[in-house]
């Protein structure tokens, strides 16, 4: 019985988030620890690639979360925070890419595939509407159907 709980026990602590930010990488001030929060979830770990640096237990997310502290604490606002990361990492860090005119095809390619396939759809339907699909009737099976209609 005792191992049943234990076992239980376990896999209920498995399941629990972790989160990845360390308590000595927390800033003293909680409106700071905040904004830093609230940034290192935008960015995206390098190492893992779908997870945020705030979720992350890779060095370089731990790298990445304290140089957004450290970004925070020299006075530089949030927008300043993060165009420094992305001018060293790239646009790649971000977890949601800007809308601009190199990420256009980007968000735009989810409405351009549902489009064109929607299109496909009517196009192919149309085309077979209408259109018989099997062979006509012999003159035994038309007199057969007729005389089962008639029962």
């Amino acid at each position: 019985m005792m191992r049943r709980f234990l076992l239980a026990l376990f896999l209920i602590a498995s399941a629990a988030p972790a989160f990845a930010v360390n308590p000595d990488e927390m800033l003293k001030d909680p409106a700071l620890e905040s904004r830093a929060r609230a940034i290192s979830a935008e960015l995206r770990c390098m190492v893992c690639q779908n997870q945020s640096i705030d979720d992350s237990n890779a060095e370089l997310a731990k790298d990445l979360r304290l140089l957004v502290r450290k970004r925070i604490t020299d006075g530089d606002s949030d927008q300043q925070v993060m165009s420094y990361i992305v001018s060293r990492y790239g646009e790649f860090v971000l977890l949601k890419p800007r809308l601009e005119t190199k990420t256009l095809l980007l968000w735009g390619a989810p409405i351009l595939l549902a489009v064109l396939g929607g299109l496909s759809l009517v196009v192919f339907a149309r085309r077979y509407t209408g259109q018989p699909t099997g062979s006509a009737l012999t003159s035994d099976e038309q007199a057969r159907l007729n005389e089962l209609l008639k029962k």
